[in-house]
């Protein structure tokens, strides 16, 4: 049975607006000073909230990741093993427990919980309400989009692009991207502003938001498509990047400095036109009167490697795939405070609910961040855990243990035709172990020189 209005009123229980995007690596935003990067909407989170430093991806791809959030459950029970398969309906979500308890519960941009499905329905509500919404619009992934809308949509973004007589110049762009690399393309996009899919995302929500009633609690999900590739940023974005230096990769050998740095300023534009976005968010919520009491979350499924150790995109252990930004602003969450503590990305569900004052589901492992977001506490997990394929890794914070992962094996762009990098990494038999407080790059595996250390990860990682 949902809350009533008047039981609403008398506990107050925030709304939340969570903002979730593609590929977002934890160090590309602007509190890292030798970057460069502009964000000051998250820069404004920063400063109003909490920013944790050490939020760790129960999977660092788009489908076992938002599958492990979606459940609040960790890689091995999330039902999702890679991009090829939906999201279990048996499996329950946060999202329906928060829509039982009276909560209005909407979604916009790309979920990603169907992969292996191309039916989004070109309204965008296919899977919708099973998931859990109340209302909401589920639009294609980029490179889904593409190959399920070229003649006739089948998601609602490429339904927008063909009623505007854009579908087909999209199309022939992607596929340009694809045929030269989705990396090495930086060109921009032939579409206009407002038919940027991110651009577009965000509009919906805005409308969404300002449609929400005033006499329940309501949950925004926004899904942003970027920062992942292909590097499709707008002419007005590009004019904000080109010109701008940015450090090189990491123990990088296949590119030039020139090809690194374009890959990276078109990265950049993409995240500060999300931060763009963010900010509109929230200048909407204060016009509403909202913003007090509204649980503000900004995060992403999983990093990019973005040419550290010659790898690029997502799918590995290394800290630039698993690890992601996480802010959080709201009431009762403590201000200006930069949190060391480690953290799970599967926490946010248990969070959500335990804001909303719901249960935490039985099946759930995630553990809410409300006492380290109030200052109860300064630590929150020992260690944390990811996974995908072949791989397994724990992290405690300093040291880092991955199983059936090899370092070794490193990889120019791919090709058309090639593996993506995610695919790079077979059964590796020995332990890789990385110090981060003395390696923070990820270079030395310390696994022979130190068993003591691969012995009591390794019952952490039970194995």
């Amino acid at each position: 049975m949902g809350l009533s209005a008047a039981w609403w009123q008398r506990r107050r229980l925030p709304n939340i607006l969570f903002f979730l995007s593609d590929q977002h690596r934890y160090d590309w935003i602007g509190a890292t000073p030798a970057l460069g990067v502009k964000t000051p909407a998250l820069d404004s989170l920063a400063k109003m909230g909490v920013r944790i430093r050490k939020c760790i991806v129960a999977s660092p791809l788009c489908g076992p990741s938002r599958a492990c959030l979606a459940s609040g459950r960790e890689y091995a029970r999330c039902g999702v093993r890679d991009n090829n398969q939906d999201y279990p309906l048996h499996l329950p979500t946060f999202y329906q427990a928060l829509r039982a308890s009276g909560y209005h519960v909407v979604g916009v941009g790309k979920f990603d919980l169907h992969k292996a499905t191309f039916d989004w329905g070109v309204d965008g509500r296919r899977f919708l309400p099973e998931w859990g919404f109340s209302d909401g619009i589920d639009n294609a992934g980029k490179t889904e989009a593409i190959l399920s809308g070229e003649r006739e949509p089948r998601d609602p973004y490429m339904a927008f692009l063909h009623r505007r007589g854009l579908a087909q110049t999209h199309v022939e762009d992607y596929r340009r991207r694809q045929y030269q690399n989705a990396y090495l393309n930086t060109e921009p996009t032939p579409l206009p502003e407002d038919a940027y899919c991110d651009n577009w995302i965000a509009v919906k929500g805005l409308e969404f938001l300002r449609a929400f009633p005033t006499s329940k609690p309501w949950m925004l999900q926004v899904n942003f498509v970027g920062p992942q590739l292909p590097l499709d940023i707008t002419r007005r974005m590009e004019r904000t990047c080109r010109g701008r230096k940015f450090p090189p990769p990491i123990d990088a050998e296949s590119y030039t400095q020139e090809t690194h740095l374009a890959i990276r300023q078109n990265y950049t534009a993409m995240i500060e036109n999300i931060d763009r976005w963010v900010g509109a968010f929230l200048d909407e919520l204060k016009r509403r009167g909202q913003l007090e009491n509204t649980l503000v979350v900004y995060s992403s499924d999983h990093g990019e490697m973005l040419g550290d150790h010659d790898r690029w995109g997502q799918g590995l252990p290394y800290q630039p795939a698993v690890n992601v930004p996480l802010y959080v602003f709201g009431p009762g969450v403590e201000r200006n405070v930069v949190s060391n503590a480690l953290v799970s990305h599967i926490d946010l569900a248990a969070t959500f609910l335990d804001y909303a004052g719901v249960p935490r589901l039985a099946s759930m492992e995630g553990q809410s961040l409300r006492p380290l977001l109030e200052g109860r506490t300064s630590n929150h997990r020992e260690f944390v855990r990811s996974a995908l394929g072949s791989w397994s890794m724990v992290f405690d914070g300093r040291y880092k243990l991955i199983r059936g992962f090899n370092p070794s094996v490193r990889s120019r762009l791919p090709r058309k035709g090639q593996k993506t990098s995610s695919e790079f990494s077979t059964a590796f038999e020995r332990p890789v172990l990385f110090d981060l407080k003395l390696d923070a790059n990820e270079t030395d595996n310390l696994a022979r020189k130190a068993p003591s250390q691969v012995h009591r990860l390794s019952k952490l990682l039970g194995s």
